[in-house]
């Protein structure tokens, strides 16, 4: 690993190391993708990876590759001390709201993690039901903490993987591209071809007659 990669997983992992020094020893980090789109679920991903974990890349989903994102999703699953990835419809998101449908989703990770963690870095969200084990809302966090970040990238790749398979089904939308978030061409193909099943009516009201 180069030195300058080195420094800088050193630097995504101060927050941890504090932390175990603090005496904690199992660190879920809990990150989301999918918040802003207008059409597809928001997929979210929790996971505790070994304290000495030192995965060359990994860093915030957003500022990594489609095909480093692939790759890593792999070292990250075969690496984790445990994992698990909640994905929450477009019908439960119009029905209670993305905000509320995320948190559904950090619960339903935290249950469904094999091992619990004793404490848990979440990215910005609060009031969330984490079945009574502690957690800290981390701004930004996915840029910030190791942990944080491999979980973005684990509910990416799911989110981009689920959205190609609908591409499949739904050529005319181009999911395969945009994922379902609203560039100029997915807004186009909207009001050509009207919403389909797995469109948000909540947040795409404005483009619909």
């Amino acid at each position: 690993m180069k030195e300058k990669e080195l420094e800088r997983l050193t630097n995504l992992k101060e927050m941890e190391k504090n932390l175990y020094q603090k005496g904690f020893q199992k660190i879920g980090g809990i990150d989301e993708a999918g918040r802003g789109p207008l059409a597809g679920p928001v997929v979210v991903a929790g996971v505790i990876m070994p304290q000495d974990s030192m995965i060359e890349g990994v860093n915030d989903s957003k500022k990594v590759s489609e095909k480093k994102r692939e790759k890593l999703y792999d070292l990250i699953i075969e690496e984790a001390i445990s994992y698990s990835v909640a994905v929450i419809g477009q019908d439960v998101i119009d029905e209670i709201n993305i905000l509320n449908a995320t948190k559904q989703g950090v619960t339903k990770v935290v249950q469904e993690l094999a091992m619990k963690p004793d404490l848990i870095l979440v990215d910005a969200l609060t009031h969330i039901d984490t079945n009574g084990i502690p957690y800290d809302s981390i701004i930004k966090g996915d840029a910030k903490c190791y942990s944080i970040a491999a979980a973005s990238i684990l509910a990416k790749v799911t989110r981009d993987r689920i959205m190609k398979q609908w591409d499949e089904i739904y050529p005319q939308y181009g999911f395969c591209t945009h994922k379902g978030y609203g560039t100029a061409k997915h807004i186009e193909a909207i009001k050509e071809y009207g919403l389909c099943p797995i469109h948000r009516k909540s947040f795409t009201k404005n483009f619909i007659e």
